[in-house]
C-alpha cells in the first residue's frame, strides 16, 4: 500500500557513517525523496549529478546567513537567498526553509534573541514579504520553520509554530508558506492535530521526527499514525518529511517512518 503523503528524507540526519552522495542513494533506493540543509556545505556538481539517477530532492536551506527582525540581517537574509535559488533551480528543490534568525552548526542562533519586540515583528513581516516576492520572481517557494526554544535552538526569535504561522498568515503570499515540523511543536507547544487543521491551508511540507529524542516514529510519545490518518481526513496529501536520526538500523528508521505515513 503506497502512502498518500510524498515521503522524504533529510540526508544530514541518517546513514551518518556514509559519504554524502552514498547518504543521498540509500534514501533514494528506498523510494524516499531527498532533504538537505546547507547547500554551501556541499558539493552541489555532485548533487546535481545524483539527479541522473533519479534522486529527487525535496528541500534545502533556503539561505546562508542572515535574521529576520533588523533592517541589516534582513539584507544579508535577502542576500543570501537570492544566492540559493540558482542552486535550488540546479537540483529542481521547490522548497526553501526559513528560519527565524540565522542559526550556526549547532543549531544555535548565531545572535540570541528570545524575546521578539513590536519593531522586530514588523520588520520580519516585511522581510518576509521581500522573500515572497523573490520566491514569486523566481519560480520557487520559501517556506518558514518553526523550532523549539527549550531543547534545540534556545534564542531564536519567532521559534514557535504560532509565531510562524501568524507571519506566514500577514504575508499572504503562495510563494512563502509554513514548514510545519511536528517534533519542534509538541516541545513548544502539542495538540499537534489541532495544530494541523489550524495551519492546513498554509503548510507547504510537514517534517516530523519523535519525541524525546529526535528519532523515527514509534520511538517516543507522539502518536503519528493518529497524525496521519488525521492529516488524510482534512485532505493533506502534501510533503512529509523525516527529520530525525535513526534511533538504530537505518533502513528499520526508514521503514518505521513510511509504516507510521501509510495509514
Amino acid at each position: 500500500m503506497a502512502s498518500p503523503f510524498t515521503l522524504a528524507v533529510s540526508a544530514e540526519m541518517v546513514y551518518l557513517g556514509l559519504p554524502f552522495a552514498e547518504r543521498v542513494r540509500r534514501i533514494h533506493a528506498l523510494g524516499f525523496q531527498v532533504e538537505i540543509w546547507d547547500w554551501t556545505r556541499h558539493d552541489v556538481d555532485e548533487l546535481v549529478a545524483l539527479r541522473d539517477e533519479g534522486v529527487v530532492y525535496s528541500s534545502m536551506t533556503g539561505y546562508a546567513r542572515g535574521r529576520l527582525g533588523d533592517a541589516e540581517g534582513a539584507d544579508e537574509l535577502l542576500a543570501t537567498a537570492a544566492e540559493s535559488v540558482p542552486v535550488a533551480q540546479r537540483l529542481g528543490i521547490p522548497r526553501l526553509n526559513l528560519h527565524g534568525t540565522g542559526l550556526d552548526d549547532r543549531g544555535l542562533p548565531v545572535r540570541p534573541e528570545p524575546v521578539a519586540t513590536g519593531p522586530m515583528w514588523l520588520t520580519a513581516e516585511r522581510t518576509l514579504g521581500r522573500i515572497a516576492a523573490l520566491g514569486e520572481r523566481e519560480g520557487v517557494t520559501f517556506v518558514l520553520e518553526n523550532l523549539n526554544t527549550a531543547v534545540d535552538h534556545p534564542g531564536v526569535p519567532f521559534a514557535t509554530a504560532a509565531d510562524c504561522l501568524a507571519l506566514v498568515e500577514a504575508v499572504d503570499s503562495p510563494h512563502l508558506t509554513l514548514m510545519l515540523d511536528l517534533y519542534h511543536a509538541q516541545i513548544g507547544e502539542g495538540n499537534l492535530i489541532e495544530l494541523c487543521r489550524r495551519a492546513l491551508p498554509h503548510i507547504g511540507e510537514i517534517q516530523v521526527a519523535d519525541v524525546p529524542g529526535r528519532r523515527e516514529p514509534g520511538t517516543g510519545e507522539i502518536a503519528f499514525p493518529a497524525i496521519a490518518r488525521a492529516l488524510v481526513e482534512m485532505g493533506y496529501t502534501g510533503p512529509v518529511g523525516l527529520e530525525g536520526f535513526a534511533s538504530g538500523d537505518d533502513e528499520q528508521a526508514l521503514q518505521r517512518f513510511r509504516d507510521a505515513f501509510t495509514p
